[in-house]
This record gives structure tokens, C-alpha cells and sequence, in this order.
């Protein structure tokens, strides 16, 4: 396969030149001031003919569990169902200071 190199100025006054060498089996290299920029090349033919089936027969095996149904809480994410929110442990409040002590109103409304 043979390669043409050539500038913008020239791709641009020859390209259906150039797109026939390309669809003859050709590549043109479209350069910028020497520096290569873009290719032109053939794209390869679509497939017109259906694939084979059957061409994997005995590489993939299939777990027994994969036939199983999915637990509850899957299916219900699926469905949209929202699961009741689960206990989260927090740590206990502080006590309230015994009675005598000063605190001021500040901190009594942090807690």
C-alpha cells in the first residue's frame, strides 16, 4: 500500500483525484506546512452477511445460582420501593448539667 503525502492547497484542488486513489487501496497524508495533520484512507466494507450462531458453544458456563431469584431488597429497588430506614446507632446525649450549675444559654441550645 502506497502513501501520498501532501499539502492543504493541493488536497483541496485534487481531492476527487485523491479520493479515488483512496478508494483504489491508497493513503493520503494531508500535511500543514510539512507537518501531518489528517489521512485519508479507505473504510473497510460493511458485513452483509449475518453472523454465525453458535461460535462460543462450551466456553461460557453458567452458574446454577444464576437462575435463582434475587432477594428482596434488589427486586425492590427495581420496583422503586424504598426500604424502611435501618437503626443507626448514635452516641447517647449528654446529661443535663445537675441543678446549681451555671451553663450558659448558648451552649444549652447546641444540644
Amino acid at each position: 500500500m502506497t502513501m501520498k503525502v501532501v499539502n492543504i492547497y493541493e488536497a483541496k484542488a485534487r481531492l476527487s483525484e485523491y479520493l479515488d486513489a483512496v478508494a483504489a487501496g491508497e493513503r493520503v497524508l494531508i500535511c500543514k506546512r510539512n507537518h501531518p495533520v489528517a489521512e485519508l484512507r479507505a473504510i473497510p466494507a460493511a458485513r452483509t452477511s449475518l453472523r454465525p450462531v453458535g461460535r462460543a458453544a462450551g466456553r461460557l458456563q453458567v452458574p446454577a445460582a444464576f437462575l435463582d431469584p434475587l432477594p428482596d431488597d434488589v427486586m425492590n429497588g427495581f420496583a422503586g420501593v424504598e426500604e424502611p430506614p435501618r437503626a443507626v446507632n448514635r452516641p447517647a446525649r449528654a446529661a443535663e448539667p445537675p441543678a446549681g450549675c451555671r451553663v450558659s444559654a448558648r451552649r444549652r441550645r447546641s444540644k
